[in-house]
């Protein structure tokens, strides 16, 4: 299977069908994307990109956006997507780092069009995604004037079909490459996961350039509607998804709260609901609670990573369900379900002995799901996948029924005088806080201690903040050792376009200067 057989799929399922939904806008039905992104292909093929060339996209979300990439995954050239967060600086350097030939833009990011011709002289053209600029067309006016007899493609399934940027919460992002066999991989444990009964309703909040755009593959596939939201404001995406009846939708955690910190939160019908997922970063299991009880029993973990994307495990609905009604399972709602049903996940020591339930170690992936490899770095790929397993970074452990716990991350621990200390089992207790939106615990400098612990919590709307009170909160749930030494609060969080909190710029703010980073 190629990519674009998913959506290929969708087309004969129904050319008149709506595919993508702009809200209170265009309405664009599968035989009109599916004639755009020949149209697209055609063009970039008329502009020279071949199979091995990259083709940038630098969008926010928006109704053509996903008929962009459809039209670079048709042509066979290599999608390159950037985070529209970024940078300008750091969007130039990922773009030219493959030697970019061609690039769709949206005019949100006009400034940055001179500092990107710059990076790369090579580039084929430039094309905007919603309005002609000075010297870039439109897509749509673009799109109208090349061929539009049909494409045919031979991809193979290891060839790349997309380069990914990782997260890049603890270091400079690396370049993962995706081959059609992982897409595939993805979409059939997702459905394997989550079931599809009828054409769904897909409400896209999260970037399409990420995991959001994933989850318009598996609705297309099937026949069924994106709609396409500009906007994260809570209040919106509640009222969307009663309007749209939207059946599956995916958030970061640090939105949900969002959600369910808004005023009308209950006041919204969510009875069409199917699944929602969330993924991206630990959930707070209060929070997790909270979600079930507003949103009924559709809560969908998945958990993966660009190497290996969206679906290592999860835990599905009927988990969920499961798990809620005996209470000797509960603690199970803190983990991140069990493998998915095409993927083997592990736990490994450092020797690359695998270990048993309860053993903490390296949780490790192995299957068709694991990316091809890093871009143009050889040793870093070697690294990542050594002992012939997908090595995620994350600390973790399996129990006795095969539910996977992820405890931190290798490089997140905080040594304090010697003792190991998982800053996410701190985040749990934080987030039980009423007041407490989001958080972060990061390990500061301590003359005495090497490091001390450090806790940032953003609060919800409206919430009066009592330190002395959240301190004594943590002490009886942690003990002295594991209570921050101080709590900050800040009106924001850094987050990554994906929701993730940046932990690496938060640990920045105390560390610069110091020849020592712990």
């Amino acid at each position: 299977m190629q990519l674009i057989d998913f959506f290929d799929r969708g087309v004969s399922l129904g050319a008149d069908a709506p595919c993508l939904v702009e809200p209170g806008g265009r309405t664009l039905a599968y035989g009109q994307v599916a004639e755009l992104s020949h149209r697209i292909a055609n063009g970039l093929h008329a502009a020279g990109v071949t199979r091995s060339s990259q083709v940038g996209l630098l969008s926010a979300n928006h109704l053509l956006t996903m008929a962009a990439v459809l039209g670079i995954v048709r042509s066979e050239g290599v999608w390159l997507p950037v985070n529209a967060r970024n940078a300008a600086e750091e969007n130039a350097n990922i773009l030219a780092r493959g030697g970019c030939e061609f690039l769709f833009i949206h005019s949100a990011f006009a400034d940055q069009i001179g500092l990107l011709r710059a990076a790369m002289p090579q580039l084929r053209g430039i094309v905007c995604i919603d309005q002609a600029l000075d010297c870039v067309p439109d897509l749509a006016s673009w799109a109208s004037a090349q061929d539009s007899t049909p494409v045919r493609t031979a991809a193979m399934p290891d060839d790349v079909v997309a380069i990914r940027g990782t997260g890049g919460t603890t270091g400079l992002p690396k370049g993962v490459m995706v081959t059609h066999r992982v897409y595939g991989a993805l979409l059939a444990n997702w459905f394997s996961s989550m079931p599809v009964t009828a054409p769904p309703v897909h409400l896209a909040v999260a970037p399409l350039s990420h995991a959001a755009g994933a989850v318009a593959f598996a609705t297309m596939a099937y026949g069924g509607v994106n709609i396409i939201m500009p906007t994260t404001e809570a209040g919106a995406i509640l009222r969307a998804i009663e309007q749209y009846r939207v059946t599956q939708l995916f958030l970061p955690p640090t939105l949900i709260y969002k959600l369910l910190a808004h005023p009308d939160v209950r006041a919204h019908d969510y009875r069409h609901l199917q699944y929602f997922v969330y993924s991206a970063a630990p959930m707070s299991v209060d929070k997790l609670l909270e979600a079930l009880q507003v949103f009924g029993p559709v809560m969908v973990q998945a958990y993966g990573q660009a190497e290996a994307p969206f679906v290592c495990t999860c835990m599905t609905a009927q988990d969920h369900a499961r798990i809620l009604a005996d209470p000797a399972q509960r603690h199970r709602l803190a983990s991140c379900g069990r493998a998915s049903p095409l993927v083997r996940v592990a736990i490994m020591d450092p020797e690359g002995r695998l270990l048993g339930p309860g053993e903490r170690g390296e949780v490790v992936v192995q299957g068709d799901l694991v990316m091809k490899g890093y871009y143009r770095d050889p040793d870093k790929t070697r690294d990542a996948l050594r002992h012939g397993w997908l090595h995620t970074g994350d600390v973790g452990y399996m129990d006795e029924a095969g539910y996977y716990y992820i405890v931190d991350r290798l490089k997140d621990l905080i040594v304090s005088g010697g003792f190991n200390i998982s800053p996410g089992e701190i985040e749990q207790v934080l987030w039980s806080l009423p007041a407490v939106s989001d958080c972060a615990v990061v390990g500061v400098p301590d003359e005495l201690w090497g490091e001390s612990v450090k806790a940032i919590v953003e609060l919800k709307p409206g919430y009066e903040w009592d330190g002395e009170a959240a301190l004594a909160h943590c002490r009886e749930r942690l003990g002295a050792m594991k209570t921050p030494r101080s709590i900050e609060v800040w009106e924001q969080l850094p987050r990554s376009p994906v929701g993730k909190v940046l932990k690496r710029e938060i640990r920045e703010r105390f560390w610069t200067g110091r020849p020592r980073q712990i």
